[in-house]
């Protein structure tokens, strides 16, 4: 499906609108065979009898996961996920966008990650961001959750425009991700499908690779429904007269970010839940990426939780993503 430059212009413009009013929910939830196709794992992808929610699941032969039929270049995307229960350490579950398979060395990636937990700890999720490759600057924030995310499903959601990103959880933003001149290609700019995978992260997801999966509590079942994909598909043989966006006399018209009382949420959310923020990071980056504003305030907080990246301690293992279609895991090196 090739969608018209104003045709896409109006639906970044009636996004923007609804997300902020909160009547997203509203938006079309697309059967499972309509709008995915099953990407790896054999038998560890179950869809169920209705066709709107899927089982994907970990064990010792595979993990698994699916992707979207089309590509999109913008538009709003979301699932509502329940996680794994009981022990879920190196168990990785990831919802998110990704051209890697198109571009393999300048890919754009956005990021749901979810960290899987020792007993008595608190599921923490990462969110992250790529353009054109820049996988040596990963721009991770990490969050713990309000909630426990295997006692029932949630909503987590991706609004991506020309300018903006936004991560939402049950309809609250957690995360506004600005496009700033000084990030030049670093803003994820082209056409990506949108993925689900589970897999065995045991190297580094639970504390730097400390705690690993461990087997005798699998199969590790997450599971996937309320599937909306609401943005602009892209035909890639007609790239030239496909093209998704929208020009600079027309942003004036487009809301900018968040609502007034989504802001207070959201902010709110930050300052009780964020333990990490790469803006934050002294030892992978001696002076901070153009784009990050440093306060003060939230540095002191954030030192609380994680003091090895003010310089406290030893120096911790950062990633850089690789994912491959055939095996749907993810490669991670220093």
């Amino acid at each position: 499906m090739v969608v018209s430059y104003e045709g896409c212009f109006l639906l970044v413009f009636s996004l923007l609108a609804v997300v902020a009013s909160g009547l997203y929910r509203n938006l079309p939830i697309v059967p499972f065979d309509e709008g995915y196709s099953h990407l790896f794992g054999h038998d560890n992808l179950v869809v169920h009898r209705d066709g709107k929610s899927v089982h994907l699941s970990l064990d010792e032969r595979t993990g698994s996961g699916f992707v979207s039929h089309d590509l999109y270049l913008h538009g709003f995307f979301s699932a509502s996920i329940k996680l794994p229960a009981d022990y879920t350490a190196g168990v990785v579950v990831a919802f998110y966008m990704s051209n890697g398979d198109m571009f393999e060395k300048n890919h754009d990636e956005i990021d749901f990650e979810f960290l899987g937990n020792i007993r008595g700890k608190n599921w923490r999720i990462q969110t992250n961001i790529y353009g054109n490759g820049s996988t040596s600057i990963g721009r991770e924030e990490r969050y713990n959750l309000w909630f426990d995310p295997s006692d029932d499903f949630h909503q987590y959601s991706i609004l991506w425009t020309d300018s903006q990103i936004i991560f939402y959880i049950d309809g609250i933003p957690i995360r506004e991700f600005k496009r700033t001149a000084s990030m030049g290609g670093d803003f994820p700019a082209k056409p990506m499908s949108l993925y689900a995978t589970i897999w065995d992260g045991s190297d580094w997801a639970t504390n730097g690779g400390k705690y690993r999966v461990n087997y005798k509590y699998a199969p590790y079942v997450t599971e996937f429904s309320d599937f909306v994909l609401h943005g602009c598909s892209f035909d890639p043989i007609e790239q030239t007269s496909s093209k998704c966006d929208i020009t600079e006399s027309s942003k004036v018209s487009i809301p900018t970010g968040v609502s007034p009382s989504q802001r207070i949420k959201m902010e709110n959310f930050r300052r009780k839940h964020m333990t990490y923020s790469y803006c934050y990071d002294q030892i992978r980056y001696k002076v901070p990426p153009f784009e990050c504003v440093i306060n003060p305030l939230e540095a002191e907080r954030l030192k609380v939780h994680d003091p090895v990246t003010f310089g406290g301690g030893r120096r911790h293992h950062g990633k850089r993503h690789h994912r491959s279609r055939s095996s749907g895991t993810k490669a991670n090196d220093v």
